[in-house]
């Protein structure tokens, strides 16, 4: 008997927010890393937050836009790596670009996780017997993270043949590594296009496969 072949991830981190006030961000990001197991990545990982706790640092886990830079450049050092071993699709949103109309989170989340799913099922199609399964941070609201499983989950059953297995989990993002490097390079996208700074982007640009504004049409990398 042929054993199932092994589930393809997809851990999904936001960058940004929805206010379209003069105090919200300029952009907004949605960054997906395709991946499957063996997660190399979580050792390193760990051995690292040991390493910086036992020089006095309180790390409980990794979060890009709190960590120090220091912090940063070692925790780019693990994700470095294993750039062979993931594939990072972001979605790029000029929020001034946005109708008032059609400024409504759903709205715009549901359009994001469309495009971002739909481009890496087709460079990364499922094979036949294959499991998606879909990882996102807790949303700390339900109404929240209600929407956005309904998002994703519409989208799958929109996008893949109707006995395709897949599932949609909320972890939290401390407890699960996979999420943690989805954040880094969530980050590292998110930095160049507000702040035109790439430096982080750099390290881990041979893994980053799409950058795509949305409304513009650009994209840093695509192919």
């Amino acid at each position: 008997m042929t054993a199932a072949p092994t589930p393809l991830y997809l851990f999904l981190d936001e960058g940004g927010n929805f206010d379209f006030s003069p105090s919200g961000t300029r952009f907004l990001t949605l960054t997906a890393v395709t991946t499957s197991r063996p997660f190399l990545w979580d050792a390193p990982l760990a051995e690292l937050r040991y390493d910086l706790l036992e020089a006095g640092l309180d790390i409980e886990y990794f979060h890009a836009s709190d960590d120090r830079q220091a912090v940063r450049d070692r925790v780019f050092g693990v994700i470095g790596q294993f750039l062979p071993r993931l594939t990072a699709d972001t979605v790029v949103l000029e929020k001034a670009k946005v109708a008032p109309a059609d400024r409504s989170e759903a709205r715009l989340y549901s359009d994001s996780v469309f495009w971002l799913l739909d481009h890496i099922l087709t460079l990364s199609p499922l094979i036949t017997g294959q499991e998606l399964i879909v990882v996102t941070d807790r949303l700390p609201v339900h109404k929240k993270r209600d929407a956005s499983e309904k998002a994703i989950r519409t989208t799958v059953r929109e996008l893949l043949p109707a006995d395709t297995r897949f599932r949609v989990l909320h972890h939290d993002s401390k407890s699960c590594p996979g999420l943690q490097v989805a954040d880094y390079i969530n980050w590292a996208v998110y930095r160049t296009w507000d702040r035109g700074d790439d430096r982080s982007l750099r390290l881990i640009e041979p893994a980053v496969r799409t950058q795509l504004d949305l409304l513009g049409g650009s994209a840093v990398r695509f192919y």
